[in-house]
């Protein structure tokens, strides 16, 4: 006979349907009065037929129109909607009680057919009440319980047979309604139950597709939702908003060492860094992977991102205790803002995403802001990337070749091949303008098979001594499928594979060590060699670098520059010689351009070196010139 209050989904289901269906009750109860009392006009009493209807529909009015106006506003708390029903539970009883007295009353009044219209609106019009309030049992159970209590009494001590069997015949209706509507009842309540249910699955099932499983951050569908949010906001604010795309690095190596396992948790612990380093402006979602994602709704000004970025990216440094081992890497982050360049979502996120590959190519575990100049060199990286699509490989692209040279002989030892691409809508366009694209879109594996074809199809009208060197992406390492097409091409060749160096970058190598590994194995047991180009500026581990069956180590050019002015560069240098006669490799020398330079590299023990001092890279029928006069004594 009470509301239950523990339920919230049922009292804001009973509440909705009680919205609709009381003003129907409240309707039919006072145009069935109204009926009675007119009927009776002309034999009751006026109090009775004009005063006591006039009060009640004074306060049914009054109860239908405030439910009526619930109709239109939200759904209020649950205590409020228990209050609300807890209180037109209470006022049933009075209700009830008022409209069966008021009518028994005109009982007296009148002739058989005004007596039986007072038994007919009591029988008829609980019965419409009843069903009205069948949602809300408590009221429905008081209304038949004081109407038909009432009514029974009453014309049972009539002694009238006829209204006597009209008792008799209301009894048994009414208990029939009350079974009905308990089994009703509990349907509805089984039905909103049902609902809730599927309603808390279906938000679980929406919070799991908006929620990253690992760290338990938002993922990549929930950060563009709320990305497209926070723009929405901006626009109409005015404010500037920033996106940030983070990427570690020095990840998959820790993967590939230590597991899986170790990986994962290394995951949820960058992510519990980044939560802790937000504030309320701030959001933060795991795109996939390495990659993190991260939303600035309130920006001053660029400082404010440079030193919550320098912030981020120290924080990340820090090493992580995830085994007996402290583990540690870095951070990448690229940043760009609305709506300085950027317009929409789309585009603030493609720029952060330039922002993060710029930082990752030239200042690895820094930030970089996207800014006027990205704009400019995106803007010729997507006309280079369109050309790069439509280009006619075997036509617009060349090989030209630079010598390598033993300090100690004179003599040419090999020629790298260099790639070269005139296109005939950009015209000359330089290798590191479009080599980075063409990794970066996964079409460098396209360039390397006809250029590779090109550089051995020259080669092999050099000298059996004089070798080729040629360099590979670290996409055409990173599958087998790639290095097998490599191996074919080589294969396919009259060059003798024993005269040709593979050069691999550090990138290649710590992307997939595990990989890149097999691919060596293979090159190797074809009879190449395999040179580990740009040493020095790249991650890997001596203990890396010892599982690599390596032929040749090449310093990379920019410890080259100077060294005969730079301390700094001369013991780099002279380390990294030391290292690779240690390790039984060859050491070649990468851009030597003065005199002072190669007279140092020669006080260090380095014999073979290329660069501008000697040549730039020449077309293929220079090479055969070249080699004619490579007997001459070395610049002095």
């Amino acid at each position: 006979m009470s509301v239950p209050r523990d339920n919230p989904k049922l009292l804001q289901a009973q509440y909705r349907v009680l919205s609709r269906q009381i003003p129907m009750m409240y309707f039919i109860l006072l145009v069935n009065s109204w009926a009675l009392a007119w009927t009776h006009y002309s034999y009751a009493p006026g109090w009775l037929t004009l005063t006591v209807p006039v009060v009640l529909t004074l306060v049914c009015s009054v109860r239908s129109w405030v439910w009526h106006q619930r109709q239109s506003r939200a759904i209020p708390e649950p205590q409020v909607i228990y209050e609300a029903l807890t209180r037109t539970t209470r006022m049933t009883g009075f209700i009830s009680a008022g409209f069966a007295v008021w009518a028994l009353s005109l009982f007296r009044y009148g002739g058989a057919y005004e007596q039986a219209h007072v038994a007919f609106y009591m029988g008829i019009t609980v019965i419409g009440c009843i069903f009205c309030l069948m949602q809300l049992r408590s009221a429905a159970l008081i209304t038949a319980a004081v109407v038909n209590v009432v009514f029974v009494g009453f014309f049972a001590s009539t002694h009238i047979t006829t209204f006597v069997a009209t008792a008799v015949n209301v009894v048994l209706v009414t208990g029939a309604m009350l079974v009905i509507l308990q089994n009703h009842y509990g349907d509805f309540t089984r039905l909103v139950n049902a609902q809730a249910e599927t309603e808390k699955l279906s938000d679980e099932n929406l919070r799991l597709a908006n929620q990253d499983s690992l760290t338990g951050l938002p993922n990549r569908r929930q950060f563009f939702t709320a990305l497209d949010k926070a723009l929405a906001q901006a626009q109409q604010t005015g404010q500037r908003l920033a996106v940030g795309i983070l990427d570690l690095d020095g990840f998959k190596p820790v993967n590939d060492v230590y597991g899986h396992s170790v990986g994962d948790r290394l995951l949820v612990q960058v992510g519990q860094r980044l939560t802790a380093s937000m504030d309320a402006t701030m959001q933060v979602a795991r795109l996939g992977g390495d990659e993190f994602a991260l939303i600035f709704t309130h920006v001053r000004d660029n400082e404010q991102l440079q030193a919550f970025g320098d912030s981020i990216c120290a924080e990340l440094k820090k090493p992580f205790t995830l085994i007996d081992v402290p583990v540690q890497i870095s951070a990448s982050l690229g940043i760009a803002t609305y709506p300085d360049l950027a317009s929409s979502a789309a585009s603030v996120y493609e720029y952060a995403d330039y922002a993060l590959y710029q930082s990752k190519r030239n200042h690895p575990g820094v930030l970089s802001l996207f800014c006027a100049a990205h704009h400019q060199q995106l803007q010729r990286d997507t006309l280079t990337e369109q050309a790069l699509r439509r280009a006619k490989l075997d036509f617009e692209f060349s090989v030209l070749f630079q010598p390598i040279v033993d300090l100690h002989s004179g003599r040419t030892v090999a020629f790298e091949a260099l790639a070269r691409w005139a296109s005939p809508d950009l015209g000359s366009v330089p290798p590191s303008q479009f080599i980075p694209i063409a990794e970066r879109i996964g079409f460098i594996n396209r360039l390397t098979l006809p250029l590779l074809r090109k550089a051995l199809r020259a080669a092999e009208q050099w000298p059996p001594e004089v070798r080729l060197s040629f360099n590979l992406s670290a996409h055409d390492c990173g599958s087998q499928e790639n290095v097998q097409q490599i191996i074919d091409t080589i294969l396919a060749s009259q060059f003798d594979p024993a005269q040709l160096d593979l050069e691999i970058t550090e990138t290649a190598v710590m992307q997939d060590i595990v990989q890149v590994q097999r691919a060596i194995g293979l090159f190797r047991r074809m009879g190449c060699g395999v040179s580990l180009d740009d040493f020095g500026t790249g991650y890997s581990s001596l203990s890396q670098l010892h599982a690599l069956a390596l032929t040749k180590l090449k310093v990379d050019r920019s410890f080259v520059t100077g060294i005969h002015e730079n301390p700094a560069s001369y013991k780099i240098v002279k380390s990294l010689v030391a290292l690779s006669q240690d390790m039984g490799l060859d050491c070649i020398i990468e851009g030597v351009e003065t005199t002072d330079e190669m007279n140092a590299l020669l006080s260090l023990g380095c014999r073979t070196v290329q660069g501008y001092l000697f040549s730039r890279p020449m077309p293929f029928a220079q090479t055969l010139e070249w080699l004619e006069k490579n007997q001459s004594p070395l610049p002095s």
